[in-house]
């Protein structure tokens, strides 16, 4: 491989006005598609093979029109100190809003009035008006959430307490600022690594432009393939992410090759050949843990993984092709001015870097550093052994958002539980349904039944369970399963908490199975990069270690509260169910490229006469200052989201940075040497049967080597 990414390289820098022309073209030409393709709606959700989802399913075919998947909003009204709702002034603006509403969007389905739909609490202190619509909530437009906001402004002009509530307020997250800060702070550490201006805008430049071509292309097929409008956030987040590591990679393999005395197609060409073969295999790690998704059997999350691939797809082979390009158009301006007037000392007498003397005392003291990792972040995991995982609500928004202070008034007007109504369907006669109401009631934990809505046709029928305790709470997930215990398989339970719970049971179940698919294969990739049994396996069990150390500091924060006023936690409740697997898929990928770049070139040293302790030293000598870099700006990139107010998003870019901070720091920088240190020539061991079996890769350049004689004099850059 070695061997032909180096022609592949050499020809880029050649020929860099046509791939550059290429590349440039292809921008243009998903940006075209972009442009001119359909408006990308909400991507349908659905979690085959529950009993939520089947509900769901019945509902549409048994209740044709009722709008069960639509969105909902409420207004919450409250009378003042002293007032009632039943009173004439506060009834008649309700009625006045329940009239504008009407008249405000052809999307609603139904408004309720309050007073003959018994929305009215029991003290009289509290009512509201529940609207539904037609389409979900990333379809309504944006005339349709205006006059519902709108509606709710006039009434709170007139002396009551006014909040809106439901799903009908949900947009997407901007994450703009975060990405703004994250591409800042990548610019400022490329300049210190580099030095130069140019070499530092490279790995911007390409991974912008493998973003730009990434996100366009989803957007062309969005409307095509049911994209929806989230899964370019993903496929944007992790393509900003290796873009710029690959890049960078590439780029600072390169001036290490000048740096030797070559040329500068030679060193483009050997850059491509090693760095860009550990760029490929840390590419299709990704690729894997993002692929693999589809374990989970969700289709929303199936085709945000395969988006996000393909994502990483076009910056692998943005970072093979068009960085050789750019580099042959950088020319000595890549290298920083000090280099660039002979300044620097040649390697052999050049004082050791910081990189080279953590690994020296690494290698004299394995045992202690190995053993402060592991029980350092062993420590931080602890948490997670109390993970308890949902789809957080309303109730854990800042006390500042209206959706928040909507649902503390309904839960102090009508219980904590009328926040997540379950939606038994009955799919059967009323006699049925009448049986079915009559066994709900005599369950614990139910704070209200209502009577059964049959269909038009008499064979289905609608049952609204209110349960006593919050949403999120352990006691309405038992409630829900008490439900389905206690009643035959002709009743269904459904509804926004019970979708939440079944999508996160689902979610734990197909935890393992992705992690064994993940690792097995980048095991088995990791072994053939690497030509070792024991490299791969340390690498696998730190990264797993990173992880629960990660989930158990979100935990910690997110769950338990601890410094959860310095991250902006106003409310602490469960982990949001995809974040095990989603930090599983994101974090592997990250955690391979650094385990890969830095191994790769231990490998290299080893494989051409070093001793295993020299191999650490020239492992970190070359690749530690680099790694380094490129996990700062995946921590900056990440940390930018913990600003934001949602608490998905916040829970989200917080999870991610403290796990590259720990793999990173801790597993790659510190464990990973601590290992091969301990274990000398026995870490590179392959058993002799599998070493013939397994294809050669040649990702250490063994196969350059008769290129050395024939290699280019240097120009214009001396060592």
């Amino acid at each position: 491989m070695a061997t032909f990414l180096y022609k592949l390289g050499r020809a880029a820098f050649r020929r860099r006005r046509l791939v550059a022309l290429l590349w440039v073209a292809l921008l243009a030409l998903a940006g075209v598609g972009a442009a001119t393709a359909p408006a990308a709606t909400s991507s349908s959700f659905s979690i085959p093979g529950t009993e939520a989802q089947r509900a769901f399913d019945l509902l549409e075919e048994r209740f044709p029109g009722a709008g069960a998947d639509g969105a909902t909003a409420r207004i919450v009204f409250k009378a003042p100190d002293g007032g009632k709702m039943t009173d004439a002034a506060p009834k008649a603006v309700v009625e006045e809003t329940v009239a504008a509403l009407k008249s405000g969007s052809d999307q609603i389905v139904s408004v309720t009035d309050p007073y003959t739909a018994q929305a009215v609490s029991r003290d009289g202190s509290t009512a509201y008006v529940s609207v539904a619509y037609e389409v979900n909530a990333m379809e309504l437009t944006d005339e349709t959430r205006e006059a519902l906001k709108q509606a709710g402004h006039a009434a709170q002009g007139k002396g009551l307490t006014v909040e809106l509530g439901g799903d009908a307020l949900q947009t997407m997250p901007e994450t703009g600022a975060g990405e703004i800060v994250g591409v800042v702070v990548a610019g400022i550490v490329l300049v210190l690594t580099f030095g130069s201006l140019v070499a530092a805008g490279l790995p911007l430049l390409t991974a912008i432009i493998g973003v730009g071509i990434g996100v366009s292309t989803i957007t062309a097929l969005a409307s095509v393939l049911d994209l929806g409008t989230t899964t370019s956030t993903l496929a944007m987040m992790i393509g900003l992410a290796v873009g710029i590591d690959y890049a960078l990679f590439i780029v600072s393999r390169y001036r290490s090759e000048l740096a030797d005395g070559r040329g500068k197609e030679e060193a483009a060409g050997r850059a491509t050949g090693t760095a860009g073969s550990a760029v490929v295999f840390a590419g299709l790690t990704v690729v894997i843990a993002l692929v693999g998704l589809a374990v989970v059997n969700i289709p929303m999350l199936t085709k945000m993984g395969f988006a996000a691939a393909g994502t990483v797809v076009i910056a692998v082979l943005i970072a093979l092709t068009l960085i050789p390009a750019l580099l042959g158009f950088a020319g000595d301006k890549v290298i920083g001015r000090k280099e660039r007037k002979g300044a620097a000392a040649p390697e052999k007498d050049a004082k050791p870097n910081a990189g080279t003397r953590w690994a020296r005392f690494v290698i004299r003291r394995p045992l202690f550093v190995l053993l402060a990792g592991v029980i350092g972040l062993g420590a931080i995991a602890i948490p997670a052994a109390s993970l308890e995982m949902g789809l957080p609500d309303d109730g854990v928004k800042p006390v500042s958002a209206t959706e928040r202070r909507a649902y503390d008034l309904l839960s102090d007007g009508f219980g904590p539980g009328f926040n997540g109504p379950l939606l038994v369907v009955v799919d059967g006669d009323r006699a049925t349904a009448d049986r079915t109401v009559s066994t709900i009631k005599g369950l614990d934990g139910i704070a209200a039944v209502t009577p059964a809505t049959p269909n038009k046709a008499g064979d289905a029928a609608m049952i609204t369970v209110i349960p006593k305790d919050r949403p999120s709470s352990g006691a309405t997930e038992t409630l829900v399963h008490d439900i389905r215990d206690a009643t035959g398989d002709e009743v269904l339970v459904t509804g926004a908490t019970a979708m939440n719970i079944d999508f996160s049971q689902k979610m734990n179940d197909a935890l393992v199975p992705y992690l064994a698919l993940v690792v097995g294969l980048a095991f088995v990739l990791l072994t053939v990069v690497f030509r070792s049994v024991l490299v791969p396996l340390k690498a696998a069990l730190g990264f797993l270690l990173s992880v629960v150390a990660a989930l158990g500091a979100v935990v910690a924060v997110f769950q338990w509260g601890w410094l959860g006023s310095l991250f902006g936690v106003e409310q602490t409740g469960p982990i949001m169910s995809m974040m095990p697997i989603f930090m599983v898929g994101v974090v592997f990928g990250l955690a391979m490229d650094y385990e890969v770049f830095l191994v790769t070139r231990m490998r290299e040293a080893y494989v051409h006469g070093e001793r295993p302790g020299e191999a650490i030293v020239t492992g970190f000598r070359h690749s530690a200052r680099v790694v380094t870099a490129a996990a700062v700006i995946m921590i900056a990139v990440f940390s930018g989201f913990i600003g934001m107010t949602d608490q998905m998003i916040k829970m989200i870019g917080f999870g991610l940075a403290v796990a590259v901070l720990f793999d990173a720091f801790v597993v790659r920088m510190a464990i990973v040497p601590a290992v091969l240190a301990l274990l000398g020539h026995k870490a590179w061991w392959l058993p002799k049967w599998l070493d013939r079996a397994l294809p050669n890769v040649d990702v250490e350049g063994e196969g350059l080597a008769a290129h050395d004689a024939e290699a280019p004099k240097p120009d214009l850059v001396k060592a």
